[in-house]
């Protein structure tokens, strides 16, 4: 399912966070949302899982309108915060059984679904641990599969290797991606550390509200003559404040 954002701009106060930002998030497709600290990214996210409202603009997923149907699109949406958000005393399973009773399945239903998550996230032996007892990485997969127990066709993860070690950040990376091939899932994955990035990945660059750039990493290092993405994202970021 593809996600549009049209015109988005968003203020505190008087201070503008985000200007007329406009992209299209293709279906199935794992794309990178690069950009320093400040640079509006969780704002976006925000806007994008109704923490906050909408200012000006629309996000579409499909033919709904986040502005319009609310409900109809966030049943779509499955999201991962920078800050953990699991309840650190109850289990993996309870942790999820919670997540799916809010979502309104029935017991039956929400034990299936959880252990079907469970299991993709390779967490089964971890089921009736108590979250506290958890690394950071697994952690991680815990949120993953809670926001996956809808089945959302857009899953966004603002942040989501804050605080893990160099191992736990590239497993995640290249786990989320699997989900991108085997279960089609659109993926905007928020974060600030260009070595996360592939070269095949869709880079989507915000810096100061500003959408810079928005194409294929290695597409986006040729047309801007830099040797690597990190290079090219410094050179389209001074060129921003020129």
């Amino acid at each position: 399912m593809i996600m549009e954002a049209r015109g988005i701009g968003y203020r505190y106060r008087r201070q503008p966070v985000l200007q007329e930002v406009s992209f299209t998030l293709a279906s199935g497709r794992f794309h990178a949302l690069l950009g320093p600290n400040g640079a509006g990214k969780s704002t976006l996210f925000g806007l994008m899982t109704r923490l906050l409202a909408l200012q000006q603009g629309d996000l579409r997923l499909g033919e709904r309108s986040l502005r319009h149907q609310p409900s109809a699109v966030m049943r779509h949406i499955g999201a991962v915060f920078q800050q953990n958000a699991l309840d650190l005393d109850l289990s993996v399973s309870q942790n999820l059984l919670y997540h799916a009773a809010l979502h309104g399945m029935s017991p039956r239903e929400g034990r299936l679904r959880c252990g079907e998550e469970l299991e993709r996230q390779q967490l089964t032996e971890h089921a009736r641990m108590p979250v506290r007892r958890l690394n950071g990485g697994h952690r991680r997969r815990v949120e993953i599969a809670r926001a996956m127990l809808h089945s959302p066709a857009l899953l966004l993860l603002d942040e989501p290797t804050a605080g893990l070690d160099l191992d736990s950040r590239a497993a995640l990376g290249a786990h989320v991606r699997q989900l991108c091939r085997d279960r089609k899932v659109t993926v905007l994955w928020a974060t600030h550390l260009i070595e996360e990035i592939a070269p095949e990945d869709q880079v989507l660059v915000l810096h100061r509200g500003r959408l810079l750039a928005d194409e294929p990493g290695d597409a986006l290092c040729r047309r801007h003559g830099g040797i690597s993405l990190t290079d090219t994202f410094n050179a389209l970021t001074r060129e921003a404040l020129a």
